[in-house]
């Protein structure tokens, strides 16, 4: 996959929890594991923003392209 999700870094660099951002983000705990591992095919743009406020993120700071080249 060329999209890398850094999702648990970012939630390391903030002390935060799965739980706890789930609760923030108004997301399911799977759902939220789902997208953590990597393994979403998709996310919404309205999820996004919501996991950059609770981390006082940018959405670049989650998400990474890798040229597979």
């Amino acid at each position: 996959m060329a999209i890398i999700v850094n999702l648990d870094v970012m939630m390391a660099k903030r002390k935060i929890s799965l739980n706890e951002l789930s609760e923030k983000v108004d997301i399911t705990l799977s759902n939220l594991s789902i997208l953590k591992t990597g393994k979403a095919k998709a996310v919404r743009f309205s999820t996004l923003e919501a996991i950059c406020k609770a981390l006082d993120c940018q959405p670049g700071d989650i998400l990474e392209f890798v040229n597979d080249d």
